[in-house]
């Protein structure tokens, strides 16, 4: 057992941050396989280290009458809401390609979103069939391969069994010497890889690909317990406008303490998480020097920001279009700019503790560049 525990320890240097964090939240195990529950992506996605220790010895087994009886309990998605993954809770299972999609929309714009199921509708029949979403399993598992750290080939071999449940050969997918990989958010490779599926050897794996791995818990969602439904546009946009909506209501939630608003301090902390910045209490005691009076933030406020923010690549083209780039900005200008480019209003109460938080000089201004730079750090969750 010992040798066991060291064996899978070492796996840790063999693996990407994304799938360390995997690794680290995933509490279920099914035929060598790690998943997630629903309540592992939630704590993933809204909390720094999970509130138990899981690692993948400690991860629970399911056998195969567990998990189809688990999966008997996921609702179809027109019943979905913005409560799906809590009501879930730990009755549900995502592997990892489908914690790497939810990861991608959540930090997607509403317009995104069509954009989104056109790439998964490949036939353009302006519905997508399991076949068509299982594609998304063979270009992440070629985006990661080709960003494996080479080394000890069986030890390889372990992650991606635990990973993507099935061991794969490397050979034609690995960047030969002297190719120029130049790095793509999954967001990217999704649109590039996506549209080309039909006329490639994806879709014909994904029949095989089908066959051999376990239902999940948005397999059973999407598409029913026999696999055969389709999914529309509009049911597509439910669950991932509900997706957005019950993470930020958890992070809200988890510091408004049961009222309808949360701190100008606390969004202050929730902007901060994530990024880069090394030293938060400067923008925290500056904030508290220039806001004396607490009004608070709601919950449309705190929402409206982060929909700006998952528009935050047209909001910097607006501001290089204004020529802001080299100096910095008032609040007028900002909540223009923030409108223009996304048709988000942000209330000026909101714009204000902004403001407060980034204005370290305290001249009403500012800095366009640090504020995009944080910003980008805490869009990804400090995935970058």
């Amino acid at each position: 057992v010992t040798e066991n525990r060291s064996d899978l320890e070492d796996l840790h240097l063999y693996a990407t941050p994304r799938e360390q964090r995997f690794r680290r939240f995933a509490s279920l195990e099914f035929e060598g396989q790690l998943y997630m529950t629903p309540y592992d992506f939630i704590q993933a996605v809204t909390s720094d280290e999970p509130k138990r220790k899981q690692e993948f010895y400690n991860t629970k087994t399911a056998r195969g009458n567990e998990l189809n009886q688990i999966l008997m309990e996921t609702p179809p998605v027109w019943k979905g809401s913005s409560k799906l993954f809590r009501n879930l809770n730990e009755r549900g299972v995502i592997s990892y390609t489908e914690y790497l999609f939810l990861l991608c929309i959540l930090t997607k714009p509403h317009a995104g979103f069509r954009i989104a199921f056109n790439m998964f509708d490949t036939d353009g029949n302006e519905m997508v069939d399991k076949k068509e979403f299982l594609v998304l399993q063979e270009i992440f598992r070629k985006k990661n391969e080709k960003r494996e750290k080479r080394g000890d080939e069986e030890k390889r071999a372990m992650l991606r069994l635990q990973l993507y449940g099935y061991h794969t050969s490397t050979n034609s997918v690995l960047k030969t010497e002297g190719e120029d990989l130049v790095p793509r958010s999954y967001w990217d490779t999704l649109r590039r890889s996506t549209s080309q599926a039909l006329f490639s050897d994806l879709a014909e794996r994904a029949d095989d690909i089908s066959s051999s791995l376990s239902d999940t818990t948005l397999l059973v969602h999407f598409f029913g317990k026999k696999g055969k439904a389709e999914l529309n546009f509009e049911d597509f946009y439910r669950f991932m406008d509900n997706l957005q909506t019950e993470v930020l209501e958890i992070e809200f939630l988890s510091y408004s303490n049961g009222m309808n608003t949360i701190s100008e301090e606390d969004f202050a902390h929730i902007l901060l998480r994530y990024t880069n910045v090394e030293n938060t209490s400067s923008y925290l005691e500056n904030m508290r020097g220039s806001i004396p009076e607490e009004k608070g933030i709601t919950f449309e406020e705190f929402r409206s920001f982060f929909q700006f923010l998952n528009n935050l690549e047209d909001f910097t083209i607006a501001m290089q279009m204004y020529n802001f780039a080299s100096r910095s900005i008032g609040q007028d200008e900002f909540k223009r700019a923030v409108y223009v480019a996304t048709g988000v209003k942000l209330s000026p109460h909101l714009v204000n503790t902004v403001f407060k938080i980034f204005d370290v000089d305290r001249d009403d201004q500012l800095s366009y560049k640090e504020f995009i730079g944080i910003m980008k750090d805490r869009l990804n969750r400090g995935f970058r």
